[in-house]
């Protein structure tokens, strides 16, 4: 289990989608310009070649992700801010998904392979999120 999707969702939560997505996107470029800032990515990196391997669509998730999150607000209750780290989180999944499917086959088992080892952990960083939420909120105030 990485904490990458709680950073992502976490960045939108917090600083707000402009933030939040320069700060994404720095970290795809550097990805892509080759330093190994990529879950299990080699210690030289590869660049572009690891970028667009079957990570890439839950990569570009990362954006759309982060993007909803920050429509979080301090007036929402903790349900409401379950299905909106929920569904922020669903976008990793679908785009993730479409690109493996795209690259390795839509014959192949991917919701086996890209979605259900990652169910349990993905449903403990949004829980964690939420009841971290209203924290959150207050350090937000000061930026």
């Amino acid at each position: 289990m990485t904490m990458q999707t709680f950073v992502v969702l976490f960045l939108g939560m917090s600083f707000g989608y402009k933030i939040g997505l320069a700060t994404i996107s720095l970290y795809l470029i550097e990805g892509i310009i080759g330093l190994p800032v990529f879950s299990n990515s080699p210690e030289k990196g590869i660049g572009l070649v690891y970028f667009m391997g079957p990570t890439m669509g839950y990569l570009i998730g990362f954006l759309f992700a982060c993007f909803f999150a920050s429509f979080i607000n301090n007036n929402d209750n903790f349900l409401k801010i379950f299905i909106k780290l929920l569904l922020s989180v669903s976008t990793i999944y679908i785009l993730g998904i479409l690109w493996l499917g795209t690259l390795i086959g839509w014959d192949k088992p991917i919701i086996e392979l890209g979605v259900t080892p990652f169910l349990l952990a993905e449903f403990f960083k949004i829980m964690l999120l939420t009841f971290l939420a209203k924290k959150i909120f207050k350090f937000r105030k000061f930026i």
